[in-house]
């Protein structure tokens, strides 16, 4: 459960704002909306073969 402490007088935005922030952090909507569909593991594996391709080229181009 997510609590965000409210101070006397502090605006109900700014603490929605909090609340917000904290509960994507949690990842809980990111998890939702992967679960929605179905990914081949296959699908995956070229998924992140290429992302890691991506870090590699990223990290060259910086030395």
């Amino acid at each position: 459960m997510i609590v965000v402490p409210v101070k006397e007088g502090e605006n109900i935005e700014r603490a929605l704002k909090k609340f917000k922030r904290k509960y994507e952090k949690t990842g809980v909507i990111k998890e939702l909306r992967r679960r929605q569909q179905f990914d081949k593991p296959s699908e995956l594996k070229r998924l992140r073969m290429e992302h890691a391709i991506y870090v590699q080229k990223m990290q060259q181009q910086e030395d």
